[in-house]
């Protein structure tokens, strides 16, 4: 049985309508939505939502202006979203403190608007191939800019794994992260993104899943698979296994 901590990122399916989502969503046996900002324009989400009992956990958003993430945060307000994760857009010929500067004056009436909604803002850490819609490309300076701003943190762990110190920016990062994102990689893969079933790599998935539980952690964890391994493996057939993997692996810290 899928751990009820447990969501599958609907990138995971991209590009498939509602109606397979939601029968993905039955097969896998998950509770929680981690959803994509477009597909909150879904007429028939709301129902769906309520109807199957559903919580939506996070919904991605790329920021691109306040008025853009606005509209996001009334979205999401209206079906119990609980985390707007982001990436801040890039920073074309700035240096990393401007852009900082900019992307915290732009954000910050928003998280004003997303506190009295009730929904959490977050940003989450990626890989500097992504430069041209973010800034935030190790836990290190995710953390950095989501003190300066007041927001909260999406720990990707695709992306930090290997960063030094790392069990000490945990911790750092642990008080403000609203949820952390899970998925495996096979050292040599040049496939991008380079994505595995966890389990299936060399992240050490397991002991980082009993220490951030450890230490406290309330949240969930959203199984983020995309790339060709997750193609070729089948997208519902590497997230039904993936789901039983990182189940066990709870189970297995739970006793």
């Amino acid at each position: 049985m899928t751990d009820q901590r447990l969501s599958v990122h609907s990138v995971t399916f991209y590009g498939e309508p509602l109606t397979e989502l939601a029968s993905h969503w039955r097969a896998l046996g998950v509770r929680r939505l981690s959803l994509i900002d477009s597909q909150l324009a879904e007429p028939d989400l709301p129902e769906l939502v309520a109807g199957e009992g559903y919580s939506v956990e996070t919904v991605y958003h790329l920021f691109s202006s306040p008025d853009s993430l606005l509209r996001v945060i009334d979205a999401a307000h209206t079906v119990g979203a609980r985390v707007i994760y982001m990436l801040t857009g890039g920073r074309g010929d700035l240096t990393w403190e401007r852009a900082a500067d900019r992307f915290g004056e732009a954000v910050t009436p928003c998280a004003q608007v997303a506190r009295q909604a009730g929904v959490a803002l977050a940003i989450e850490n990626a890989s500097s191939l992504y430069a041209d819609l973010h800034i935030a490309h190790s836990l290190r300076d995710t953390i950095a800019l989501a003190e300066a701003t007041g927001l909260g943190v999406c720990i990707d762990l695709f992306h930090c794994w290997a960063e030094a110190d790392l069990a000490a920016l945990v911790q750092r990062a642990l008080p403000r992260t609203e949820v952390i994102q899970l998925s495996d990689y096979v050292l040599g893969d040049r496939a991008l993104p380079a994505r595995a079933v966890p389990g299936d790599g060399t992240i050490p998935i397991a002991p980082f899943l009993s220490s951030v539980l450890t230490s406290g952690y309330p949240h969930g964890f959203d199984l983020e698979l995309i790339g060709p391994r997750i193609e070729r493996e089948g997208r519902l057939t590497a997230a039904r296994r993936a789901c039983a993997v990182v189940s066990t692996m709870l189970e297995e810290h739970d006793g």
